[in-house]
């Protein structure tokens, strides 16, 4: 091989009329994987791979140009994947006039890549535009759902039905347990339902109940690899022609109340990006049923109390009461990311001990004194959902007392009327091994108030109750004040200035509605 050729950017192979290696420069060696010494006067086709369309082959054996055509058919490069060097290779064939012919070899595998990345976006954005279109699709009808039911029913419509997916389904976690009820399900269910079902009954870690667990969107595809699904619902997966699973957390603040399952055939149904969009639909779902939940209770004449009795429950207010011999009275709560913002009133004992007490438990990740007088005052706590407490609050329901001093651990709640009375304070007490002390069912004594309340909830937003219920709780109002702004902030993770932008936008709300329902 000539010395202009040595250092040629692209691979130059010369074949004499046999088709056997009559040279090639330093370029062709690298991208054929092979050494001049190996590869000179050797039969092409132990020197060069076979591509998957055998195209340069092809135009060897084709016929030369004709008299009066420019340019013979063979010097077009061919372009083809190559599955032994794991390259795309563009060759052009050109005969060299004495019979034999050059094939002149360049590596095109960075155009390839990025023309398939190209093209792969391209997919994904227009994916992305369908999964957005059906995700406004389902928000729109959660608009008006009064229901849990009708929340679930209307999801799996949309979901379950849509040409991408095969079917969808919606389970609500029990309270205080790991079991998962099915409310409902649509599309072509088969046998990948029934074992999900059968599996429910149980205590298999599926996906779905990984998911209301840790409260992340999960997706698992393809479905039939993944060892951590249990094998009856691979096998019925498989059996259905189901290849990917997108599970979809049911959440709002730090409450999960159940999750949805969508299965699809395609083998990668679910990219990143939808997944993400799709967590959208489990956000607005969970909001909307926290919704129904409080308005049902806002809004109805009757509610059920149930008082649970947590004598020797293990509970940081519990434990944190008989260690410092004090008495707490807890006033309110917030949610605040993962976390429950508690509000307790502190007597007979100081707030330094209760706090102290408190910040040894496993479930508790912060304390703060609020206010403190002799033996006397108000912490903020920050505890675990897994917690009595949090639990309940978890499941929608309104904590209407709790108190907790040695020998005597009360919690009450109200509870709708059309709720499960009975499966909520069976699950709770199996869940802490609790026991219910009274359950009374009473009429509203004051049902203006219960409209004014149902009027405020839906007119302040999420950000504004929140901004609202802490600053009340944590004594901002008060004269002194408890706890200054920047406190109160630090406590919902925000910054003064937007604390006190949600205050005064909250606090015109409440001034409007009030002087509304005077006129």
């Amino acid at each position: 091989m000539g010395d202009p050729l040595e250092h040629a950017p692209i691979g130059v192979v010369a074949l004499d009329a046999n088709d056997c290696v009559r040279s090639l420069n330093p370029r062709a060696c690298e991208l054929l994987s092979v050494t001049p010494d190996d590869a000179e006067g050797e039969p092409l086709d132990d020197v060069f791979p076979r591509s998957v369309d055998e195209g340069v082959r092809e135009a060897l054996a084709a016929e030369p140009a004709t008299e009066g055509v420019d340019r013979d058919p063979r010097d077009r490069p061919i372009e083809e994947y190559y599955p032994a060097l794991e390259h795309w290779l563009a060759v052009t064939v050109v005969p060299d006039g004495e019979g034999g012919t050059v094939l002149y070899v360049e590596e095109t595998t960075d155009e390839h890549r990025a023309e398939r990345r190209e093209a792969e976006l391209v997919d994904d954005l227009d994916r992305l535009g369908l999964t957005n279109e059906l995700v406004a699709d389902v928000l729109d009808a959660l608009v008006d759902a009064s229901t849990r039911s009708e929340i679930a029913t209307r999801i799996c419509d949309r979901l379950g039905t849509a040409d991408r997916f095969d079917f969808a389904w919606v389970g609500e976690r029990e309270i205080g347990s790991d079991g998962i009820a099915i409310r409902a399900a649509d599309g072509t269910t088969d046998q990948t339902l029934d074992a999900i079902e059968t599996l429910l009954a149980g205590d298999e870690a599926i996906p779905e109940r990984r998911v209301i667990d840790s409260g992340s969107v999960e997706v698992v595809q393809p479905l039939g690899a993944d060892e951590s699904v249990p094998e009856p619902i691979r096998r019925a997966a498989f059996a259905d022609g189901l290849q990917s699973l997108l599970a979809i957390p049911l959440r709002y603040g730090s409450s999960v109340y159940g999750v949805v399952g969508v299965y699809a055939s395609d083998r990668a149904a679910f990219s990143d990006r939808e997944a993400s969009s799709f967590a959208t639909v489990g956000e607005m779902a969970g909001f909307a049923i926290n919704a129904t939940r409080q308005r049902a209770l806002l809004e109805s004449s009757t509610v059920v109390e149930l008082r649970f009795d947590l004598t020797g429950v293990a509970s940081p207010f519990v434990e944190s009461a008989v260690e410092a011999d004090a008495a707490l009275s807890l006033e309110g709560t917030v949610h605040r990311g993962e976390d429950l913002l508690c509000y307790l009133d502190v007597a007979s004992a100081a707030p330094s001990t209760v706090a102290s007490a408190l910040q040894d438990r496993e479930a508790v990740s912060a304390t703060r004194i609020v206010s403190t007088e002799d033996a006397a005052g108000s912490i903020e706590a920050a505890i675990a959902p897994s917690t009595p407490i949090g639990v309940l609050d978890s499941q929608g329901l309104t904590l209407e007392s709790a108190t907790f001093e040695p020998g005597e651990h009360r919690v009450t709640v109200e509870v709708p009327p059309e709720e499960d009375v009975r499966r909520i304070a069976d699950a709770f007490v199996r869940a802490f091994d609790a026991s219910v002390e009274a359950k009374l069912e009473r009429q509203r004594t004051d049902p203006t108030a219960a409209e004014v309340g149902s009027a405020l909830h839906d007119r302040l937003t999420e950000y504004q109750e929140r901004a609202l219920r802490t600053a009340l709780f944590a004594e901002y109002f008060e004269s002194p004040r408890g706890s200054t702004a920047e406190e109160v902030a630090e406590a919902l993770d925000i910054t003064a200035p937007t604390l006190l932008y949600h205050l005064r936008a909250g606090q015109r709300k409440l001034l409007e509605e009030h002087f509304d329902a005077d006129r």
